[in-house]
C-alpha cells in the first residue's frame, strides 16, 4: 500500500522544461474529452480537463504536502506492513525545491519513503542523493533514459547530465531503483540500450521499464498535440514486445515493458495463457449477449479469453484503432463499424468519453443499444506488474474479468 504525498508541479515548468518526447509537448487549450466522472448533462470535468493534463498546480508548500500525508494516516489508519509514501507530483520531484526538507519531515513518521517518477534533472549536486536516502528514501523510480550523457543532454534537456547520473549510482548501490526509459527507435535503443542496461545492472538497480515510445493520437496521444516528434515512427508492437523479452533475457534486471510485456508474469492478459484455463473455471458463466469494446491491443488477449470461457457465440470484440483501451475518445467511437456491434456494448471504464456521447454515437444507425462501462482494469500494465507476482496478476485480473462478466450478464441480452 501507498500513501501518496503530492507535491504539485506541472510538466514542462516545474522539471526544468519538456524532454523531446514528452508526451505533455505542445499541449494547449482543448475541448473537455468527457469521462464517467463527468456531470450526466454536461461534458467535462476536472478529470477530463486538468487532471488528464496533469494541470493541477504548481509546486505546493512542504507543511501542506505533510499535512496532508498525516490526513490520510490519521483517517485510514493502515496496518500494511509494506506501507510507503510515494513521493511524487505533475513534475518532476527532483526539481521540487523543498524535496530535503519534506523526506526531512517525512522520516520523522517512521514509513520508507519512494521517490516517485524523477528524471534527476534536478539534481545538481550528487551529493543530494545521499541526503535523501538518509532521510528515509529506500526507493527510486527513475527516468534515465539512456546513461549516455549526451543522450541526456540533447533529448532530456538535462543541464548537468553526469550530475543525475552519478545521484542514479548512488541510489542504485544504496536504495531499490526502478529505471524507466521511454525506447525511441534509432535514438536510445540498439547499443545504447545495450549499454544502458550494462550500466544499470553494474550499479545494481533491481529494475527496467521500457516504455514504448507514443508519436501519434491512435498511439495515445489524445491532447491535440500529436506528432510529438515530426517524422519518428514508434517500434510496431510486435517488434517492441521481442526488444523486451530480449533485454529480459541478456540482464540481470526486472525487465518489464508497457503497453507489453512482462515476460515474467506473461502480462498483459496472463489469463489469456493456455495454461491458465484453469482459473477461468472459477468465473461465472456468461449468459448474455454483449459486445466488448476496447483498444486493438488488449482486443486479441480478450478474445481468447472469451473463446477460453467457451461464449464466443454469445460475445464479440471490436477493436477499435486506439492502442490503448483506456485512452479511447469520442473520435475511435465515431468510426466504429455500427454493424459489428450488437445490442448491448461493453467500453473500457475510463474511456475518455461522456456516457451521453457514447451512447448518440454507438446507436446512430438507428439501434437501440445499452452502452455501458466495464471494469477499470482486466489487466496490469508494466509498471504494477515488475512490483508483484505471477498469483498478483492472476488475481486482479480475475477481479477484472469478474466485474465484466457481470457487467454482460446485468446489461446484455438473453436469448
Amino acid at each position: 500500500m501507498q500513501i501518496i504525498a503530492d507535491v504539485g508541479g506541472r510538466p514542462g515548468i516545474d522539471c526544468r522544461g519538456y524532454c523531446k518526447y514528452c508526451y505533455f509537448k505542445g499541449v494547449k487549450d482543448f475541448p473537455p474529452l468527457g469521462c464517467r466522472n463527468c456531470p450526466p448533462n454536461r461534458i467535462g470535468c476536472e478529470t477530463c480537463t486538468i487532471e488528464v493534463a496533469e494541470r493541477k498546480s504548481e509546486f505546493l508548500p512542504p507543511f501542506f504536502v505533510l499535512s496532508n500525508v498525516q490526513t490520510t494516516l490519521m483517517m485510514t489508519q493502515p496496518q500494511d506492513k509494506n506501507l510507503k509514501i510515494n513521493i511524487s507530483g505533475g513534475g518532476d520531484v527532483s526539481c521540487y525545491p523543498h524535496l530535503e526538507e519534506l523526506t526531512s519531515g517525512l522520516k520523522s513518521l517512521g514509513i520508507p519513503i519512494h521517490l516517485g517518477y524523477t528524471s534527476g534533472k534536478g539534481i545538481d549536486d550528487p551529493k543530494i542523493a545521499t541526503k535523501l536516502i538518509n532521510n528515509g528514501v529506500e526507493e527510486v523510480t527513475f527516468t534515465v533514459f539512456s546513461c549516455n550523457p549526451q543522450l541526456r543532454r540533447e533529448w532530456m534537456r538535462d543541464k548537468k547530465p553526469g550530475a543525475s547520473l552519478e545521484a542514479l549510482k548512488i541510489f542504485c548501490e544504496t536504495t531499490e531503483v526502478h529505471a524507466a526509459a521511454v525506447i525511441i527507435p534509432g535514438v536510445n535503443d540498439g547499443n545504447e540500450l545495450l549499454e544502458t542496461c550494462t550500466k544499470l545492472e553494474e550499479w545494481g538497480a533491481k529494475a527496467l521499464i521500457m516504455m514504448r515510445f507514443a508519436n501519434y493520437e491512435n498511439q495515445g496521444i489524445i491532447l491535440g498535440n500529436d506528432p510529438i516528434l515530426k517524422g519518428t515512427e514508434p517500434h510496431p508492437v510486435e517488434e517492441f514486445e521481442k526488444l523486451v523479452r530480449k533485454i529480459d533475457k541478456e540482464f540481470n534486471l526486472r525487465v518489464t515493458g508497457t503497453p507489453v510485456c512482462d515476460p515474467k508474469n506473461n502480462t498483459p492478459f496472463a489469463l489469456a495463457d493456455d495454461n491458465s484455463k484453469k482459473y477461468l473455471e472459477i468465473l461465472p458463466e456468461i449468459k448474455a449477449e454483449a459486445t466488448i469494446l476496447t483498444g486493438k491491443i488488449a482486443a486479441p488477449y480478450i478474445e481468447k479469453i472469451i473463446k477460453n470461457l467457451g461464449a464466443q457465440d454469445l460475445v464479440n470484440v471490436y477493436a477499435t484503432e486506439k492502442d490503448i483501451a483506456c485512452l479511447i475518445t469520442r473520435k475511435d467511437l465515431e468510426k466504429v463499424d455500427l454493424s459489428q456491434l450488437k445490442e448491448t456494448v461493453i467500453i473500457p471504464g475510463r474511456a475518455f468519453v461522456h456516457d451521453k456521447e457514447a451512447e448518440k454515437i454507438l446507436t446512430r444507425d438507428g439501434t437501440d443499444r445499452i452502452i455501458a462501462r466495464g471494469p477499470d482494469k482486466l489487466t496490469v500494465d508494466g509498471e504494477m506488474s515488475g512490483t508483484l507476482n505471477k498469483y498478483d496478476v492472476i488475481e486482479k485480473e480475475m477481479e477484472g474479468f469478474y466485474e465484466l462478466i457481470q457487467a454482460i450478464n446485468f446489461f446484455g441480452v438473453r436469448r
